[in-house]
C-alpha cells in the first residue's frame, strides 16, 4: 500500500517506486487530458460560423465563445497551479477534469448563445485547474533520467493536438452526427473526460509542493477586473454604438493595473507570495519576451477568428473545405518549429525569431494581395502559398521563444517566469479576439450598405490582415530586447527550474514540455 505524501515531502519522493508501472498509466491519463484541452481550443474556431447560423448569434457572442475561454484560462492559470501545490495535484487535476467534462456537456447542449458563452467561460476556468497539474504530475511521477523521454512524448502530443484539432472540428461539424450539427465538438469530451476521471483516481499518485506559497486571491481579482474592464468594452462597444461607459472603463484600466502592482509589492514584503514576481520585469530579455508573447497572441487572436469567418461566411465554404485549407499552415508550423530549435537557433540566436516575424509578414502581404486580386473567386490552392509562408514564420517564433525569454532568468524564479509566459499569451489571445470588433466587424458594417456580405467580408478580412501586419512589425522591433544568442543550456535549465519550483511555475506551460510552443495561442 502506497503512502500518501505529506505537504512537506520532497516532490521527487511523492510518486513511490520509480519502477512502478502505474506511472505509465498515470502518464497516459494526464497526456490524454492535455490533448483534450488542446484539441478543444483548436476545434472551436472552425465551427463558429455554424454556431452563428443556428443561434442567429451576434458577432459579439461569437467573439466571446473564444475570448471567454481564453480570458478565464488566463485569469485562473497561476492560481490553479498554486492550488495544486497546496491541496494536492491529483485532487486538483480530478476536480479540473470533472469540471471541464461537465462544462463540455453544458456547451454541447447549450440552448442559446448566452448559455454557450457562460459554459465556455466555465470550461476555461476548469482548464485552469486541470492543465497546470499535468507537468507537475509528470515531474513527481518520473525520475530525472526518464523525464527527457517523457517530455519528448508530451511535446508530440502538443503538436498532434494543434494539427488535428481544426480538422477534427471540421469533420464533426460536417458529418452532422445524429443531427447535432456542431455540438459533437464538445460532446466528444464526455467519454474521454469520464474515463480520465475514473482512471486518474486509481492510477495517479497524490503529491504536494514542499513549501507551497499562499494564495493571492486579491491579486487574481484585481487582474481579472482589469482585463474585463479592457476587453468587455472592446467586444461590446460596436454593437452598443461605442457608449461613454466603455471609454471610461478602458481609460480606468491602467489605474487598476497600477493598483495591482502596488498591491503585489505589498504582498511581496508581507509574506513573499505575490501572484506575479515583479522583480522579473527588471530583466530586459524577460520583459521584452513577455511583450513579444502578448503582442504575438494579439496578432493570432485577430487572424484566426477573422480567417475562419472570412472563409465560411464571406466565401461560403463548408467547415470541411475551410479545415482542409488550413492543413498546409499547420504542417508548415510543425516543420519550421523543429528546424528552428534543433538547427537554426543554436547558430543564429535571436535573428531566427526576427526572421520568423519578417517571413510571417511576407505571408500576410501575399494573402492581402491574393484576397484583393481574386476576391470571392479565390480557391484553396491559391491560399496555400501565403499560408505556408506564414506557417514557416510562425514556427520559427513559437518553438524557441520560451528559451529566449528564460535565458537570463535566475533559476529560482524560472517557474514564475514560465507561468507568466503562458498567461500573457492567453491574455494577448483574448485581447486580439476582442479587437476583432474594431478591425473586422466595423469594416463589414460600413461596407454592407454598399456591397453584398461576401465582398464586405473580403474587405473586412483584408483590413484585419493590415492590422496583423502592423503587430508583426511591432513584434520584430520588440525582439531586439531578447538576448542576441542564448547561453548554452540556460534556457533548458530554467525550464527544469520551472518544474522544480512547483506547479504554479509549471503552470500548464506547454512550453516546458521541450517544444517551447505556446500551442493555445498558436491555435487561436
Amino acid at each position: 500500500m502506497k503512502k500518501t505524501p505529506q505537504a512537506g515531502a520532497e516532490p521527487e519522493n511523492t510518486a513511490g517506486d520509480a519502477g512502478d508501472r502505474r506511472r505509465w498509466f498515470a502518464l497516459a491519463i494526464v497526456m490524454t487530458a492535455a490533448f483534450m484541452d488542446l484539441v478543444d481550443v483548436t476545434i472551436v474556431n472552425i465551427a463558429l460560423p455554424s454556431m452563428k447560423t443556428e443561434f442567429g448569434a451576434s458577432d459579439t457572442a461569437i467573439q466571446w465563445i473564444t475570448a471567454g475561454y481564453a480570458l478565464a484560462f488566463a485569469a485562473g492559470l497561476i492560481t490553479g497551479g498554486r492550488l495544486g501545490d497546496i491541496y494536492g495535484r491529483k485532487r486538483l487535476f480530478l476536480v479540473g477534469i470533472a469540471g471541464f467534462t461537465a462544462a463540455s456537456a453544458l456547451c454541447g447542449f447549450a440552448a442559446s448563445p448566452e448559455i454557450l458563452v457562460a459554459s465556455r467561460i466555465l470550461q476555461g476556468g476548469m482548464a485552469a485547474l486541470m492543465v497546470p497539474q499535468v507537468l507537475a504530475i509528470i515531474h513527481v511521477t518520473f525520475p530525472p533520467h526518464e523525464r527527457g523521454k517523457v517530455f519528448g512524448m508530451f511535446g508530440a502530443i502538443v503538436g498532434l493536438g494543434a494539427v488535428s484539432g481544426p480538422m477534427l472540428g471540421a469533420l464533426l461539424t460536417e458529418w452532422n452526427l445524429f443531427g447535432l450539427e456542431w455540438r459533437p465538438i464538445f460532446l466528444i469530451n464526455l467519454p474521454v473526460g469520464i474515463a480520465g476521471l475514473l482512471l486518474g483516481y486509481r492510477f495517479i499518485t497524490e503529491s504536494k509542493a514542499p513549501k507551497a506559497l499562499r494564495l493571492d486571491l486579491v491579486g487574481v481579482v484585481m487582474v481579472t477586473l482589469g482585463l474585463v474592464m479592457l476587453i468587455y468594452p472592446l467586444t461590446h462597444g460596436r454593437e452598443a454604438d461605442w457608449p461613454l461607459w466603455g471609454f471610461i472603463s478602458m481609460g480606468a484600466t491602467p489605474f487598476v493595473f497600477a493598483a495591482f502592482i502596488a498591491y503585489e509589492r505589498h504582498k511581496t514584503r508581507k509574506d513573499g507570495s505575490p501572484l506575479v514576481e515583479l522583480s522579473l520585469f527588471r530583466i530586459k530579455s524577460f520583459a521584452g519576451g513577455i511583450a513579444v508573447q502578448l503582442t504575438f497572441g494579439i496578432a493570432l487572436g485577430i487572424f484566426f477568428l477573422c480567417w475562419t469567418l472570412y472563409m465560411q461566411i464571406g466565401l461560403g465554404w463548408t467547415p470541411l473545405h475551410a479545415g482542409v485549407t488550413g492543413i498546409p499552415f499547420s504542417l508548415a508550423v510543425s516543420v519550421a518549429a523543429g528546424i528552428s530549435v534543433q538547427k537554426l537557433v543554436p547558430r543564429f540566436g535571436r535573428k531566427v525569431l526576427q526572421a520568423g516575424a519578417l517571413i510571417m509578414a511576407i505571408g500576410v502581404l501575399i494573402y492581402i494581395w491574393e484576397a484583393n486580386r481574386y476576391g470571392l473567386a479565390i480557391h484553396s490552392w491559391q491560399m496555400a502559398l501565403p499560408l505556408v509562408v506564414m506557417g514557416l514564420g510562425m514556427g520559427l517564433i513559437v518553438a524557441p521563444l520560451t528559451d529566449a525569454v528564460l535565458a537570463d532568468v535566475p533559476r529560482e524564479h524560472a517557474g514564475s517566469a514560465s507561468g507568466l509566459i503562458n498567461t500573457m499569451g492567453q491574455v494577448g489571445n483574448a485581447l486580439g479576439l476582442a479587437l476583432v470588433s474594431v478591425v473586422f466587424f466595423t469594416v463589414i458594417d460600413d461596407k454592407l450598405p454598399e456591397v453584398g456580405p461576401g465582398t464586405a467580408f473580403v474587405e473586412g478580412y483584408q483590413t484585419a490582415l493590415w492590422y496583423v501586419l502592423g503587430v508583426l512589425a511591432l513584434i520584430f522591433a520588440v525582439m531586439f530586447l531578447l538576448p542576441p544568442r542564448q547561453k548554452q543550456g540556460v534556457g533548458h535549465e530554467a525550464e527544469a527550474g520551472a518544474l522544480e519550483a512547483g506547479t504554479e511555475e509549471a503552470a500548464g506551460t506547454e512550453e516546458a514540455a521541450g517544444t517551447g510552443e505556446p500551442v493555445k495561442v498558436a491555435a487561436g
